[in-house]
């Protein structure tokens, strides 16, 4: 009978190798940019030879592609999971807010990245790096509605970008503070920036000239 457990092992074995592969590439294209890595940088960075990573990856524009695909998978499923879960729309809003702050966080390179590299990425993937995108922001955006049905879909969606650019700095401020009071000011500067949705009719004044 052949052995189960041997037999899974070596797959088991490439899903952890591709991961680190995935890390390695994060830290190095954000340090460096797409194009001033090598695949043999990447190999050099999880101990094998550049092409041995072709065994992963057909290469570099496929790395990349996966890279960023699978964050945005994961973060719109996430979303997707604490706002389906949560008993009412205050609660949900700050489980986003915390699931984008533990990406920040955990993975400032792959901020970096994505918003220096997507344009490397060859399409259809990015196409649908792109929708999922889309649907990760619509999933705050449907939350933010419940809490302020008042304000305009285009008035929430520009503030789920602007509070995205707060949280995703990460890059420029991680280190400055342990991590645990770097998510905490995060928060409450978000849930500031997002108490301004509250339709007092100033950002009328301010559009009419």
């Amino acid at each position: 009978m052949r052995d189960v457990t041997t037999a899974r092992t070596p797959a088991r074995n490439r899903g952890t190798r591709r991961v680190e592969i995935l890390d390695a590439a994060a830290r190095l294209f954000a340090a460096r940019g797409f194009h001033g890595v090598s695949i043999e940088d990447i190999g050099g960075a999880v101990g094998v030879s550049g092409p041995a990573l072709y065994r992963h990856f057909s290469g570099k524009e496929a790395l990349l592609a996966e890279m960023l695909l699978d964050v945005s998978e994961r973060l719109h499923a996430s979303a997707a999971s604490r706002v389906t879960s949560a008993p009412n729309p205050e609660v949900a809003l700050d489980a986003l807010l915390s699931g984008q702050i533990e990406f920040a966080l955990s993975h400032p390179s792959l901020i970096t990245v994505h918003d220096r590299e997507l344009g490397n990425v060859p399409e259809p993937a990015r196409r649908r790096i792109r929708r999922l995108q889309r649907l990760y922001v619509e999933e705050w955006v449907t939350v933010l509605s419940e809490l302020h049905p008042a304000c305009p879909p285009a008035r929430l969606r520009a503030a789920t970008h602007a509070v995205f650019g707060l949280l995703n700095s990460t890059p420029h401020s991680a280190g400055e503070l342990p991590e645990e009071a770097m998510a905490h000011l995060l928060l409450g500067m978000a849930r500031t920036a997002l108490a301004t949705l509250k339709d007092d009719g100033s950002y009328r004044s301010l559009t009419a000239g």
